[in-house]
């Protein structure tokens, strides 16, 4: 049964509200309900409006349904065996009043706030639970940021890295500690600033942290013997956790492997040819190292009295001399030639 709302019995004509905003099983008839003057317990209620099931569900308000008259010929007429008290009546009419005024207020407070609003302050025990949740949130972010704080100036941080800026050492060292499947959020901790977290830290005596320029804080100095650190166990990698892909944030950075390479141009097509090379081939240094010496000794241009020269063939003339020089200079040091 819908509650407050018609009775099983429309002789009495009982309309509390324009909607129902409960639901529950009728205690008596409708006849003993009229007999008893409409007190006492009437109904056992099962499901009311903003209690627990409904802010489980989409909290909405009750409907704005259009008042129903009460008709007197009906409450005047013979139904059955009751016959309604004129009285009554009136006390129907009175409660009707009285429920439209109630549910009319109920969507003016709806209107004024959100619905989650509304439930907070008519429910008592919703703020003290979300107050609960808040601070649990707060106390798993805590320990988070201290765990990737001790994380990363035990594995990441070096002595040659200081003095370190204090948004290199959030952004590039403590964010690259937390765990997989989990954020670092600074603003969702009790401390909800990076600079005053670091700066009980500093209380602590794990780090010093000094403003080297203005509105620009780095840590100075660690003390890698704190206990706090060396007590500190590194996290083993969870084996049901994903292969970390090469660059990503889990990996410790491995910076980019660097090589000289050497463009052949095309004055220098005849010297490589032999070895396979052509225009614009590219060779490093080492290559290019051992493919002159091989010319070299394929050739006889070692020179047989001072194994440190090699003797310049029209080719190697061609290749490192300049023009004005070619007549003149027969000879070079192998390093003047590899050079």
């Amino acid at each position: 049964m819908c509650l407050p709302g018609r009775l099983s019995d429309p002789v009495s004509g009982l309309l509390l509200l324009r909607a129902p905003i409960a639901i529950g099983v009728a205690a008596m008839s409708t006849a003993e309900m009229l007999t008893s003057g409409l007190k006492g317990r009437g109904f056992s209620v099962l499901h009311t409006y903003q209690d627990h099931l409904w802010q489980s569900g989409d909290k909405s308000c009750p409907p704005s349904i259009a008042p129903l008259a009460l008709d007197p010929t009906d409450l005047s007429e013979d139904k059955g065996s009751v016959q309604v008290d004129p009285t009554l009546q009136e006390d129907v009419r009175r409660l009707t009043l009285e429920g439209e005024e109630e549910i009319g207020e109920v969507h003016q407070a709806c209107g004024e706030k959100s619905l989650s609003e509304a439930s907070e302050d008519t429910s008592a025990g919703a703020p003290n639970q979300d107050s609960t949740d808040s601070k649990t949130l707060r106390e798993q972010m805590d320990e988070l940021l201290q765990r990737c704080f001790l994380h990363a100036l035990k594995c990441r941080v070096k002595k040659a890295d200081l003095p370190l800026l204090t948004s290199t050492f959030l952004g590039s060292h403590m964010f690259s500690c937390c765990p997989e499947g989990r954020q670092l959020d600074i603003k969702k901790s009790s401390y909800r600033k990076l600079s005053k977290f670091l700066q009980h830290m500093q209380q602590e005596q794990v780090i010093q942290v000094k403003e080297l320029s203005k509105g620009v804080e780095s840590v100075v100095a660690v003390d890698w013997k704190h206990p706090r650190i060396t007590s500190f166990v590194i996290p083993e990698p969870s084996p049901s956790s994903p292969t970390i892909q090469e660059g990503s944030r889990g990996q410790p950075y491995h910076p980019p492997d660097i090589k000289s390479l050497y463009c052949v141009p095309a004055s220098m097509t005849l010297l490589f040819q032999e070895s396979g090379h052509k225009k614009g081939s590219m060779l490093e240094g080492s290559e290019v190292r051992m493919i002159i010496i091989n010319y070299a000794k394929k050739n006889d241009l070692v020179d047989a009295d001072n194994k440190n020269l090699v003797k310049l063939d029209p080719i190697l003339c061609d290749c490192i001399l300049e023009k004005n020089e070619q007549h003149t200079v027969m000879k070079l040091p192998w390093d003047s030639l590899l050079t």
